[in-house]
């Protein structure tokens, strides 16, 4: 899977869910991901970037299933464990920093405090994932050029605005509407201005009605 792309173009959710994508497999992905060096210490590290309901969390959770298969010991954080609530989209990454990165990037086991989301704080019991092969790190803003250095492999998902909210509001309940709204606006200022989907690896179509095996192969958008 060759890293070079081609010329970028525009924000590619403008073309998720059309016919201009490409099928593949999620095996070959993961070769990919294990043919690369380990950027974090012994680690590789594999971020998983995009916006809210664009489909990172099914994503991740297919890669890793498909890692695991070839017997790699896995891990995936969602970075909305380390939210301090709904107005730390940008501000968690020291935690990340502190009880993740900077371990793995020694060698040592990482563990951290998931947020409780329903008590408003973060939990006093430690959630440990020890030294994984790979570490796949999922959420909104994963793929910043802070942890570029770090990384083997990066994956945009998207997917059209409407769908995403209505995907959030189906997941997350019409009462936090306002939330996702808001959330989902500040998005619309980061992504644009980031641009993320320029420095990542594969664009993934998560709205794609290609015909395809969703739990082994996955539809990349041209970008």
């Amino acid at each position: 899977m060759d890293r070079a792309g081609p010329v970028r173009v525009g924000d590619p959710a403008d073309r998720a869910g059309r016919s201009d994508g490409t099928v593949e497999r999620l095996e070959a992905l993961a070769e990919c991901v294990l043919a690369g060096p380990a950027r974090l210490g012994p680690v590789r590290l594999v971020v998983i970037d995009g916006p809210s309901g664009s489909g990172k969390s099914t994503f991740a959770q297919r890669l890793a299933v498909t890692l695991r298969a070839r017997d790699v010991r896995m891990a995936v954080v969602n970075t909305d464990d380390l939210l301090a609530g709904w107005d730390d989209m940008f501000t968690f990454w020291p935690r990340l920093q502190k009880w993740i990165l900077l371990p793995l990037s020694k060698g040592q086991p990482a563990r951290y405090q998931p947020y409780d989301w329903h008590q408003g704080r973060f939990s006093t019991r430690w959630r440990d994932i020890g030294v994984p092969d790979v570490l796949v790190l999922e959420g909104v803003t994963s793929a910043r050029a802070d942890a570029e250095p770090l990384w083997t492999f990066s994956v945009y998902v998207t997917a059209p605005r409407p769908l995403r909210l209505a995907r959030s509001i189906a997941r997350d309940g019409e009462r936090l509407r306002p939330q996702l709204t808001r959330w989902m606006a500040r998005e619309d200022e980061y992504f644009p201005a980031e641009r993320t989907w320029e420095r990542v690896d594969v664009v993934v179509d998560g709205a794609s009605r290609l015909p395809h095996d969703p739990e082994r192969e996955y539809v990349r958008l041209p970008v």
